[in-house]
């Protein structure tokens, strides 16, 4: 029978249920039953039914729609999240009215994007980008009615480029290319990930080059402004001549508020480009950067419990120095995390240009009266640097793998082995780094290119490809994982600290502690440590953890580095401004 996993103020709470077809409101209403079943005053609940809240998913953060069937949402032993409207003691969650963004195709961001998917914002068109869409469609249609042959418009694609077709078949012609292109398998992509997709192709359109009318364009941003999302299969796109298989299952419901007829090149225009490979990129390195962030705090907060120096962080770290020889996953973390923030910013940079850029072919240039035949539709540059981005922030993964094991291992560290007590009768943090060690290899797999590779297609038309897709899909994938295992190693910290009080360390690693200790009560004996796991996971994807730190990070910079002294990943964090001795060790 499937179970969900569902989290109400401060409890985690186990719902079974027999039928996936009931809707995620029956979800909340049977988890809310079970929540008040044991509370004296009903937790304050007075009548279940007239309760009112909203659910989000745990992992993606994507709230989910009460009316949803539990099937067409959730797979079976997912993590939900529920709040209750009004409630203090419920997540800060729960939406407002969302506002706009406004597209141009210019200055779109990947912050931008992924707060698209979360269904944060609606979207309109700013007025030069209307105008310009206005411009290129016109230009398009004096080509149609003067009889021209242009690749997409008048021909067919790829193999078949130089076949001419008769006016009177050009609307099938279009209806055709998406209905064929429509070939991808696996796993639907999520509610957030479609809506990140359809929001991105919008802003593409949004700059004019892909002759899409104002009309079709003003039909996509009503549907998604209206969560009228498509079964969108993640598996299809090598990533040359656009995400062709994914971007047409997009498209083939997306208007179902009001079906349009596709005008000559429009089914090209809605399919032609690296949207998915882009959008789902922006979420990896979105998540990567909050992740990177926060694993300086937890490595310093793991090197405060393991008793470590700060002194292999000094700029002159060794010349009157006793202790210079911690293990090398301390001493070398502002190296190995500083990596791989640099990459991070890299890839942020290339994302973002890829985001608001024209990836169509032919591309329509209305000022200057022409359309040309090029190849902005490939996919090298984003796949390229998201095989960079699974690669640096997997590392983020591999160094905190080895200092759970410090923290674990009793001949490593002066704490309780497996950092529990009556060790043999409980187990402790003992599986908790073996599943660590297991994204970790997961990952070395994982890190392998993508984009190194190539097939040929379209009958060696399209003779290299960037095999794009994968690298986005798989970049996500690592990122996760680097989420989990950063989350294990920042609740074996915060075990590792209940065997040393009454000693405390820095303020604002003590923040950070009782942040944890909010959700995730200290472990006395063995219980089920999934829940744990996942909410500490949440704090790190909410990216509450950096949150807590932040002001303390801000605070050291600007009173204790001096501007032209470059700080280290890992310094700002390890010791407090105001009582740099105040140590957890005794020194």
């Amino acid at each position: 029978m499937p179970r969900f996993t569902v989290h109400i103020r401060d409890e985690w709470l186990a719902v079974p249920c027999r039928d996936t077809k009931n809707t995620i409101q029956w979800l909340g209403h049977e988890a809310l039953k079970r929540y008040i079943k044991n509370k004296p005053d009903n937790g304050g609940i007075k009548a279940v039914k007239d309760t009112r809240f909203v659910v989000r998913r745990c992992q993606s953060l994507g709230l989910l729609d009460a009316d949803d069937t539990i099937e067409d949402v959730l797979e079976d032993n997912d993590f939900v999240e529920l709040a209750i409207e009004g409630d203090t003691m419920s997540p800060d969650f729960i939406p407002c009215e969302p506002g706009y963004i406004s597209l141009d195709g210019n200055s779109l961001t990947s912050t931008d994007l992924v707060n698209l998917g979360r269904g944060l914002y609606k979207i309109k068109l700013t007025p030069e980008a209307e105008k310009k869409v206005v411009q290129s469609r016109e230009l398009l249609d004096t080509i149609v009615k003067e009889n021209k042959v242009v690749y997409g418009i008048t021909t067919g694609f790829g193999k078949f480029a130089r076949t001419v077709i008769p006016v009177s078949k050009l609307k099938e012609l279009q209806e055709n290319l998406v209905r064929s292109h429509s070939a991808g398998v696996g796993n639907p992509l999520s509610p957030e990930r479609t809506r990140m997709l359809l929001a991105l192709r919008i802003n593409v359109l949004a700059k004019g080059h892909s002759g899409i009318s104002l009309e079709t364009l003003h039909a996509m941003i009503q549907a998604f402004n209206a969560s009228c999302l498509s079964f969108v299969p993640e598996k299809g796109t090598v990533g040359a001549s656009g995400d062709l298989a994914p971007l047409s299952h997009l498209v083939l419901e997306a208007h179902g508020l009001r079906p349009i007829s596709l005008k000559p090149k429009e089914g090209l225009a809605l399919i032609n480009g690296t949207q998915m490979i882009t959008s789902l990129g922006a979420e990896a390195v979105e998540r990567a950067q909050a992740i990177a962030q926060q694993a300086d705090i937890i490595a310093a907060l793991t090197l405060e419990v393991l008793k470590g120096t700060t002194k292999a962080f000094d700029s002159e770290s060794h010349r009157f120095c006793d202790r210079v020889q911690d293990a090398y996953t301390m001493r070398c973390c502002p190296q190995v995390h500083g990596v791989a923030n640099d990459t991070i910013k890299f890839v942020q940079n290339i994302i973002n240009t890829e985001i608001n850029s024209a990836t169509d072919n032919p591309m329509v240039f209305a000022e200057r009266g022409e359309t040309i035949s090029g190849g902005n539709f490939h996919g090298e540059y984003p796949a390229k640097a998201l095989d960079f981005l699974s690669i640096a922030v997997h590392e983020l993964a591999s160094i905190s793998e080895r200092r759970i094991e410090r923290l674990c291992n009793p001949s490593l560290s002066e704490l309780p082995a497996f950092l529990v007590n009556e060790g043999g009768l409980n187990s402790g943090f003992m599986i908790a780094h073996c599943t660590a060690a297991a994204l970790v290899s997961e990952n070395k797999v994982l890190c392998h290119p993508s984009s190194v590779d190539s097939l040929s297609t379209s009958a060696a038309t399209e003779d290299h490809v960037s095999m794009g897709g994968w690298a986005a899909r798989k970049a996500l994938r690592v990122v996760e994982h680097v989420e989990q295992v950063l989350a294990i190693e920042l609740l074996a910290a915060c075990q590792g600290i209940e065997f040393l009080r009454p000693l405390r360390t820095t303020t604002p690693l003590e923040k950070v502690y009782d942040l944890v200790r909010s959700v995730v009560r200290p472990w006395i004996k063995d219980r089920f440590m999934s829940p744990d796991i996942e909410a500490v996971h949440r704090l790190l994807i909410d990216q509450k953890v950096w949150n807590v730190a932040k002001p303390y990070i801000d605070k050291y910079q600007i009173e204790y580095i001096p501007e032209s002294r470059p700080i280290s990943p890992t310094a700002f964090s390890l010791e407090s401004p105001a009582s740099p001795r105040k140590r957890v060790r005794l020194e």
